[in-house]
């Protein structure tokens, strides 16, 4: 049984950088992909950035992130990362990893994953 296990979080003031982190479990499928989203209060689920395990995509970020979050996949440690740095308070909000083990799986920021991990909240004050 697949399973997405998230880890990292948390709070941090403006312009401090966070690890996220999403260990995945009781895949077969050799291709995979998968996201980052984020939910703030009384906000639709969103996008943030996305990748797949072989990399022949160039891993898709939202706007309002790029240049400040790096997605990244650590294939040995079967281990999704997102590196985020300068932190603004408007990226307060629920993450969430997520996941398609399916061959042709395509690389995209909507929220049409299979599997899903428990979320984590990171909370950025100015």
């Amino acid at each position: 049984q697949v399973q997405l296990v998230q880890s990292g979080g948390g709070s941090v003031q403006a312009g401090g950088s966070l690890r996220l982190s999403c260990a995945f479990f009781g895949y077969t499928n050799s291709h995979y992909a998968m996201g980052w989203f984020r939910q703030g209060p009384g906000k639709k689920r969103e996008g943030v950035a996305a990748i797949d395990s072989d990399s022949t995509v160039i891993p898709s970020y939202a706007d309002s992130v790029k240049g400040r979050f790096t997605i990244s996949l650590d294939h040995a440690e079967n281990t999704l990362y997102l590196q985020m740095n300068s932190l603004k308070p408007e990226d307060t909000a629920m993450y969430y990893c997520a996941a398609d083990f399916i061959e042709g799986s395509a690389v995209r920021l909507v929220p049409s994953f299979n599997y899903w991990g428990q979320g984590t909240q990171v909370t950025v004050s100015s």
